[in-house]
């Protein structure tokens, strides 16, 4: 936990920086409304939301290991290893993210995450910690079939968590092919879009953008949406 906390640290840090330099709205403060809150859900969702996970997998489901575990990557080489967890828990994740939108349960949670209105990289730990159980609670068997080195594991997490603050930062950045591949500002500023001013449910994408491409969920026009945020009222 000691060592993704500082990564957090650095990539955030780092984003900032950035922000500064190249912002896709260069009006928008640096402590823009609503930074406190995102501040709480930064801390609460990176440590006490996972180590109550950590909890629950070691004392309520551990047993499950004797019959789910198989470490079928664990000879492989870390490389491998990186691409296939990579691979396997972007999917999963995109496809859990696809249900919150679409299942009215689960989209209570999720729609947290979208009262988003001024995006940037705190914007990437506003989600409800309920959150955590169903990524996690979805991810489990993947994990323990695979057993990837717990370096890889962070390697990954690591990943995600660039991938996740440049998505989410106030950055007027677009990379050309590279849209096709991985998450990026241009992408999804329109997953957020207010329902007002554009499709929703489109780009669902965490990490990596190829399954709305494959799965037909893309959605990038070359202007950014007029607004964002969630309606007063809406039952997706």
């Amino acid at each position: 936990m000691g060592t993704y906390s500082y990564w957090l640290a650095g990539l955030g840090l780092f984003f900032v920086i950035l922000e500064r330099l190249w912002p896709r709205l260069p009006t928008q403060p640096l402590l823009r409304a609503g930074w406190l809150a995102d501040l709480f859900f930064i801390v609460f969702n990176s440590r006490f939301a996972s180590l109550l996970i950590g909890y629950v997998t070691v004392y309520w489901i551990a047993d499950l290991d004797a019959v789910f575990a198989r470490g079928w990557a664990a000879p492989w080489p870390a490389p491998s290893q990186f691409a296939v967890l990579l691979l396997t828990a972007d999917f999963v994740k995109w496809c859990v993210h696809n249900l919150m939108h679409r299942v009215g349960f689960l989209w209570r949670f999720h729609r947290l995450h979208h009262g988003i209105e001024e995006m940037d990289l705190l914007g990437d730990w506003r989600f409800h910690p309920a959150e955590v159980i169903f990524y996690s609670a979805a991810l489990y068997l993947p994990s323990a079939l695979l057993g990837v080195s717990g370096h890889t594991a962070l390697a990954v997490g690591v990943f995600d968590t660039l991938i996740g603050h440049f998505a989410h930062a106030n950055l007027r950045w677009r990379i050309g092919w590279l849209k096709y591949v991985i998450n990026s500002p241009e992408m999804h500023l329109w997953h957020h879009n207010h329902p007002d001013c554009g499709p929703v449910n489109r780009n669902l994408a965490l990490t990596l953008s190829i399954w709305d491409w494959l799965f037909g969920t893309a959605h990038v026009p070359p202007q950014h949406p007029a607004r964002l945020g969630v309606a007063t009222t809406d039952g997706r």
